[in-house]
């Protein structure tokens, strides 16, 4: 899984989480996103996946791509490559993060709330937001702050843990947590895997497909990608479920600022 650091992206961003107001952030949460040990990349696959797409979608015209929540800037790394003709910012709460993308990208700290991405709005041709969302605790807040920046006609590349993946539905049959889901920050509880990643919402493509243009995006298409950790016996079937976007491992969406 991704562990992505903006602002946002945990609740430890001004204005969004229990110690909103008070000038406080939750210092575990805080403390995960800046552990070097917290996973921060998915794997080059995904990012050639996404890449692919936002090629696509952009042309043979120079343009400027936003990286939000970049984490080690190493999904950019591979993402440029098929993204030459564009420019590409990252852009990370954690300082730990931006540390390690300045040496692959320009890189810049940001957050998704209050006082929002250090740009101005209408700069941005497209945002990647590789798995951001699930770590959120007030998305809302965060896709207005990407629909700001980037300019009318935008893309939006997210990426986002499919609460309803093939195993999933089979799990929660089971009475098993699902995977990708956390109910605690110190270990794991109730469902397979070893790594606290710091997830707090999961979404569905039918729930991408109702909150996106709620907050003013149209969904151009949604794809599916496979899960990295899915044990090798079953990697086949991940592969195949990716025809079928719903029951995918990873939702990749790409969406136009209305």
């Amino acid at each position: 899984m991704t562990r992505t650091t903006t602002g946002t992206d945990t609740g430890t961003g001004t204005g969004t989480g229990p110690d909103a107001g008070t000038g406080r952030r939750p210092a575990q949460l805080r403390d995960l996103y800046e552990d070097p040990a917290t996973p921060v990349a998915s794997g080059p696959d995904r990012s050639r996946r996404q890449a692919a797409i936002l090629a696509r979608a952009l042309g043979t015209e120079p343009q400027t791509v936003l990286d939000v929540g970049c984490g080690d800037g190493s999904a950019a790394a591979t993402a440029a490559e098929t993204l030459s003709r564009h420019r590409m910012v990252g852009v990370d709460w954690s300082q730990d993060a931006l540390r390690r993308a300045s040496s692959h990208l320009t890189a810049v700290r940001g957050e998704l709330t209050d006082p929002g991405l250090p740009f101005a709005s209408g700069v941005a041709d497209a945002v990647l937001f590789s798995e951001v969302i699930e770590h959120l605790v007030d998305p809302d807040a965060a896709l207005d702050e990407l629909r700001r920046v980037l300019r009318p006609g935008g893309h939006l590349l997210l990426s986002t843990p499919n609460l309803a993946a093939w195993y999933n539905r089979g799990l929660i049959l089971a009475g098993v947590q699902p995977v990708f889901s956390e109910v605690s920050l110190r270990g794991i509880h109730g469902r397979p895997g070893s790594q606290v990643v710091g997830h707090l919402r999961l979404y569905t493509a039918r729930a991408l497909r109702s909150l996106l243009p709620a907050s003013g995006f149209e969904v151009v298409r949604i794809t599916g990608a496979p899960y990295h950790d899915v044990p090798r016996p079953l990697r086949p079937l991940d592969r195949l479920a990716c025809h079928a976007p719903s029951l995918a491992s990873i939702l990749l969406v790409h969406a136009r600022r209305r």
